[in-house]
């Protein structure tokens, strides 16, 4: 069912026999961002100190494709580009000015790839009795992972603007885009919903900082050498409706439409992951990184007035070893000025922040679906706030950051427009928070 919109159906679906159990599905997104942001201290952009930004980027153009030849069959293949500014985001090589000026004509490459068997079907067994249990195997770029719900959302229908990105914990170091080459297998045991995978991670090969100094103590960098392979999961006990599980990606809200309780677990691990140097010596450290996390979304009040509240919680504890730490920042335009005098900040220039690194990250979201004014409404509102408390092994102080925005539903997430505001704290050392810095985002979004 169309996440909040009667109308859309089974999409973009083409069956293949007359009873639908083969079939091709298409499904297109693009995301859309104007954005307004305070620059961290130190930020120029293509040359220029800047303090405040405006422009208007691509966050994600997406087609992604699967088929079901059989009930025992599915491939599935999804193609795109992310994150395109003014002055970012073009293809490898495009810099200056003219044709291929730096933001231009970013490569279309593949987000997903891959093949599936079902071992034990979903429907029923050859008595007529519906199966609880199932199993499938696939292999493939996938992103059949744990380590939490976030960690396999689904970017069509986040209850907020975006996920946070450090649900995400290896994106574009030892995975792409979220995804890996690997094998998985999913299926459910009853109420159960169950994902392992066994991965080969992308090659990292950053320099680990000298130890000793009075700059770099002994920090944790992304070097796994000859990458050694990666296991992880994801387990998730559904209390009320059953979710789909046909493709990997978990829906962030589902505007009034269903009645979900669930609660996971999940965890990953890759071994000698990441380097770092002590007194000349190169130790090697495993990535070890588990979740636990609950997710209500709830119709409330009167049936006719279709409200519902939705909650996410999740709570990470990241080892990527000693005084991992990265900054990242998404779209991000600044790059360092030269001239800058005063105290930079200790993520970089732009809006880069402390993303991730090794500690704890506690995250909690909650929208509300406001009452139906009329039979079929215009337009459905729905405001939200999320919360993050960062406490990271490199950085001696925690980090608070807020989220504060409102879904206006034209057609469910198939046609939605979002603005929210988000402040993060601007560390000018690792026990010196300066400030705080904003940022405005006003999403459009059409999924088909």
């Amino acid at each position: 069912m169309a996440q909040g919109s009667s109308d859309y159906g089974a999409g973009l679906k083409f069956n293949l026999n007359p009873e639908g159990t083969k079939y091709a599905r298409i499904l297109m997104w693009n995301q859309m961002w104007f954005r307004s942001m305070q620059m961290n201290p130190g930020t120029s952009v293509n040359g220029v100190p800047t303090e405040n930004l405006t422009d208007i980027g691509a966050r994600r153009l997406r087609i992604l494709a699967y088929a079901q030849i059989s009930p025992r069959y599915l491939i599935l293949t999804h193609v795109g580009i992310n994150n395109q500014t003014f002055i970012n985001g073009g293809a490898a090589g495009s810099s200056g000015t003219g044709g291929y000026g730096q933001g231009k004509k970013p490569g279309l490459f593949f987000h997903d790839v891959w093949n599936e068997y079902a071992v034990v079907p979903s429907g029923k067994d050859a008595a007529g009795v519906v199966r609880k249990n199932t199993l499938y195997l696939g292999a493939g770029l996938h992103y059949w992972h744990g380590i939490s719900r976030m960690t396999s959302a689904s970017t069509l229908n986040f209850l907020a603007v975006d996920a946070p990105i450090f649900n995400w914990p290896l994106i574009e170091n030892s995975d792409q885009f979220a995804r890996l080459f690997g094998i998985y297998a999913k299926g459910k045991l009853g109420k159960l919903e169950y994902r392992l995978n066994y991965n080969k991670p992308f090659a990292t090969n950053q320099t680990p900082p000298l130890s000793g100094t009075t700059v770099t103590p002994d920090v944790a960098v992304d070097n796994n050498g000859v990458s050694k392979m990666s296991y992880g999961g994801y387990f998730e006990y559904q209390f009320l409706d059953q979710e789909a599980n046909v493709l990997p990606f978990k829906v962030g809200s589902y505007v009034g439409t269903k009645r979900v309780f669930n609660i996971g677990a999940g965890f990953y691990r890759q071994p000698e992951a990441t380097r770092s140097m002590n007194n000349g010596k190169l130790n090697a450290h495993d990535i070890d990184l588990f979740s636990v996390d609950v997710f209500a979304d709830m119709p409330i009040g009167k049936k006719e007035k279709n409200m519902a509240i939705t909650t996410y919680s999740v709570l990470y504890r990241y080892d990527f070893g000693p005084n991992y730490l990265r900054n990242l920042g998404i779209m991000n335009p600044g790059a360092a000025d030269a001239s800058f005098e005063g105290k930079r900040a200790l993520a970089g220039p732009g809006n880069a922040r402390p993303l991730v690194g090794t500690g704890t990250i506690w995250y909690t979201q909650a929208g509300l679906l406001l009452p139906k004014t009329t039979e079929k409404p215009v337009m459905r509102i729905q405001p939200y706030a999320a919360y993050t408390l960062k406490n990271l092994e490199a950085l001696g102080k925690s980090g608070n950051y807020y989220d504060l925005g409102c879904n206006f539903y034209l057609d469910g997430h198939h046609a939605k427009i979002t603005p929210q505001w988000s402040v993060r704290p601007v560390y000018t050392d690792k026990n010196t928070i300066s400030g705080t810095r904003g940022e405005f985002i006003l999403q459009a979004q059409v999924y088909l």
